[in-house]
């Protein structure tokens, strides 16, 4: 875990996402990573989960920054399924 300037506390993360899912009828295989970012309170408590735990994250897609074309994933809230 890190601070912002502000003293925000932010988790960096890497979420791997395995799944089966049907287009058009048929079943296919889906996996990727993606780079996650946590601020304030879900920092906090995604910093005290254990790694490759399963979670449901809800959040949204923005520019790494503001010149970048690559995306990160900014969570909002998470929920174990475990």
């Amino acid at each position: 875990m890190r601070y912002s300037p502000a003293g925000i506390p932010i988790v960096s993360a890497k979420l791997i996402h395995e799944s089966e899912q049907v287009e058009a009828g048929i079943s296919r295989r889906v996996e990727f990573e993606m780079a996650a970012l946590a601020a304030g309170q879900i920092a906090q408590q995604l910093a005290q989960e254990k790694l490759g735990s399963e979670f449901r994250f809800t959040g949204f897609l923005a520019r790494k920054n503001r010149n970048s074309r690559s995306l990160i994933f900014h969570l909002t809230a998470l929920q174990n399924i475990e």
